[in-house]
């Protein structure tokens, strides 16, 4: 009997109705007409017959049950292959189709937009034009800047009237041209940004090699500086675990020619590590991300962007992400100068649970680079290691080369160099203080200290955490003071007289007032240690002998929310005892960092903070935050010559920053508004003098 019939996927298979097996290739046996209508009509039923109907079938057919099982198998295989033809025909013309309408749809996009920035196209040959009106612009925007705080100095000394000011003031340009010019520069960018989109296109494959071959440089040199302290680290003597580069085995190994020529560069360098609770793949998603990065570092990082991704990274484990970036740091005062870079950051994972996070700076993408954001970051960065009981270990490099020695404050100069307050140990410590303050929102149940305020829910609990997150940006943002004035004039026995900026928020931003911001803000030294003063000014039972929102009534402390282990941590809601505003509350957060303590507040009515309260979204809420920065800081002695600084004895640096939303009309040149800068200077001074009658006497 042959039993040759097909075996499917065992090589056996049906030929015009044959059984062949390829062991006997001689051996055929064809089926009649009857024998496959029988089988066929079977088959539509059943695909998978079992043994009894297996033998049932031999009977009727007149074959043996084998063969029926063979049979069966070959019907399946070809059935099985025929339509995955037609599946895979059907998919090849739908993909030739989209080929085709993707083509067109590049070609009709090629004579209409930029593809990369979305920008029509431009020609080259009016580049150069663009540039010189923008350096045009930007020269007289500075000239009227000058002409205008000179006037107002002028005018707050009482050198001129009123209206001498006034008609003074009609004399100059307006900070803002007329809409035909503005219409004109701002259709210069865009064309600009169009052009440049176009070049970035054109470009972008020379340009990730070159970025590629930088970060694999920077990657190789930042991970043996981590994993090796003899000889390139030293004990830094300013920090207790922290190092700081042996400049010579350093330079031995990693010869570099310095980017920045002339005494006031200074190049800093510092390792540091640290253990921070959050896992390890979040923290890398957190580096990648520049909105999650700028939440993450409040009080160092005031902007960033993300300029470009060129690598998104591995799914999972962002393992060879790379972006170009651009970031502006700033600590502690306006005093203090913002620092920006344009960096390439490198994710690699090494291992399991072990990544490197690289960042040094490329200067391709902004060549023009404007002196005051002169700066330059060699290979510096992170290796984040996860630990087996939970969270990661961080090891932070900090290298950097900056131009800053004459544009931030003698008082701080040394402050910010000696103790290096931009390096690794400020961005460790900032970075376990803000996982450390995460952590709250991740509770199961409202604490037991906590039940006694206002906050009923975890839903509120966690939106007024939100809400103060917001605040504290903000504020820490605000410190930067673009286009700000100095007036020496107004003292107050202060550090660098009185600055004072001005900037415009519009409807679409929802999280400020809508109008012009008025942010002035002054520093002063105080013979007290810092901790004091800190501890001073969070206290809310003390808060009516500085704050003139208190109206010199008591205040009381309904809410309070801790943010780690240390006490004074905290975000509180505060509401002054005033019978006629029953309405009014305060929300402050405090907090201490390796850079300064802060104490930041916002007034808000009493229907704003319901809203936070009630657990509803917060970030739609309108605030307009105050703040004191206190740091620890001898005695600068103000009649030293310019550049050096004689310290008398110890103390504390106090920067009080305040914001009004100004009562001009929102029309730009209406900006310098004698009465907004008077206001905010009467608030400001006696705030300061309240906050310093107050310490002195408690001495």
């Amino acid at each position: 009997m042959d039993y040759s019939i097909g075996g499917g996927s065992e090589s056996g298979e049906e030929v015009n109705g044959n059984f062949r097996d390829d062991g006997e290739k001689s051996s055929h046996k064809r089926l009649t007409s009857a024998q496959t209508s029988i089988l066929k009509n079977f088959m539509k039923e059943c695909h998978h017959p079992d043994e009894a109907e297996r033998h049932q079938l031999a009977v009727e057919v007149g074959l043996e049950p084998k063969q029926i099982k063979f049979w069966f198998q070959n019907k399946r295989t070809l059935l099985k292959h025929q339509h995955e033809r037609e599946t895979n025909g059907t998919l090849r013309r739908e993909n030739d189709k989209i080929r085709n309408e993707n083509l067109k749809i590049k070609e009709v996009l090629k004579a209409k937009i930029c593809l990369d920035c979305g920008g029509p196209p431009f020609p080259m040959k009016d580049h150069q034009n663009f540039v010189q009106d923008l350096k045009q612009e930007n020269a007289q925007l500075k000239q009227e800047c000058e002409k205008m705080s000179s006037l107002l100095a002028s005018y707050m000394e009482k050198k001129i009237s009123r209206p001498e000011f006034e008609q003074a003031l009609k004399s100059i340009k307006s900070f803002s041209r007329d809409y035909e010019c503005s219409s004109h520069v701002h259709g210069n960018l865009a064309t600009w940004g169009g052009v440049l989109g176009q070049t970035s296109t054109q470009n972008y494959d020379a340009q990730k090699i070159t970025m590629s071959q930088v970060v694999d440089a920077a990657m190789d040199e930042l991970v043996r500086l981590v994993r090796v302290n003899e000889p390139f680290w030293v004990k830094s003597p300013n920090t207790q675990d922290g190092y700081t580069f042996h400049r010579e085995s350093y330079e031995q190994v990693f010869p570099k020619n310095n980017h920045f020529k002339g005494a006031n560069v200074c190049e800093e360098s510092s390792k540091y590590s640290g253990l921070v609770k959050i896992s390890g793949i979040d923290l890398v998603g957190m580096f990648l991300d520049s909105v999650k990065w700028t939440n993450l570092f409040p009080t160092i990082v005031t902007k960033a962007e993300t300029i470009k991704v060129f690598e998104i990274g591995s799914p999972g484990s962002r393992d060879g992400a790379l972006l170009l970036m651009n970031e502006e740091m700033h600590i502690l005062s306006p005093l203090v100068r913002p620092r920006e870079f344009n960096i390439i950051r490198y994710c690699k994972k090494f291992d399991a649970g072990v990544w490197v996070i690289a960042d040094v700076s490329f200067d391709s993408s902004r060549p023009n680079t404007a002196p005051l954001s002169r700066g330059w970051k060699h290979p510096s960065g992170c290796i984040i290691r996860e630990m087996p009981h939970g969270g990661c270990l961080v090891t932070w490099v900090e290298h950097v080369e900056v131009e800053d020695k004459i544009h931030t404050h003698y008082v701080y100069r040394d402050l910010v160099g000696n103790y290096n307050l931009y390096g690794a140990e400020s961005w460790i410590k900032e970075l376990q203080r803000m996982c450390e303050r995460s952590l709250g929102s991740y509770v199961e149940a409202i604490p037991v200290e906590e039940t006694i305020g206002v906050i009923q829910t975890l839903e509120g609990r966690n939106s007024v955490i939100k809400l103060a997150q917001r605040m504290v940006k903000m504020f820490c943002e605000s410190l930067t003071m673009p286009g700000q004035l100095e007036l020496n004039h107004l003292t107050l026995a202060s550090i660098g007289g009185i600055r004072v900026s001005f900037r415009s928020t519009t409807d679409d931003d929802t999280s400020q007032p809508n109008g012009t911001i008025v942010t002035a803000a002054t520093t002063l030294w105080l013979p007290l240690p810092a901790l004091k003063v800190f501890e001073f000014l969070k206290d809310p039972t003390k808060r009516s002998q500085w704050d003139g929102l208190s109206c010199g009534n008591p205040m009381h402390e309904i809410a309070h929310i801790s943010n780690g282990p240390y006490h004074g941590n905290c975000i509180s809601i505060i509401k002054p005892f005033i019978p006629t505003q029953r309405q009014m509350m305060i929300l402050q957060e405090s907090f201490t960092s390796r850079v300064g303590s802060y104490i930041i507040y916002a007034p808000s009515d009493r229907q704003t903070m319901d809203v936070a309260l009630r657990g509803e979204d917060s970030k739609e809420l309108p605030i307009l935050p105050y703040g004191f920065v206190v740091c620890s800081k001898s005695q600068p002695n103000l009649n030293a010559p310019f550049g050096a600084s004689n310290n008398i004895e110890d103390g504390s640096l106090l920067t009080l920053a305040a914001q009004i939303l100004s009562t001009s009309p929102h029309e730009i040149d209406q900006v310098l508004n004698v009465e907004d800068i008077t206001d905010i200077n009467t608030h400001l001074a006696t705030t300061i003098l309240n906050v310093k009658d107050a310490l002195m006497s408690s001495i």
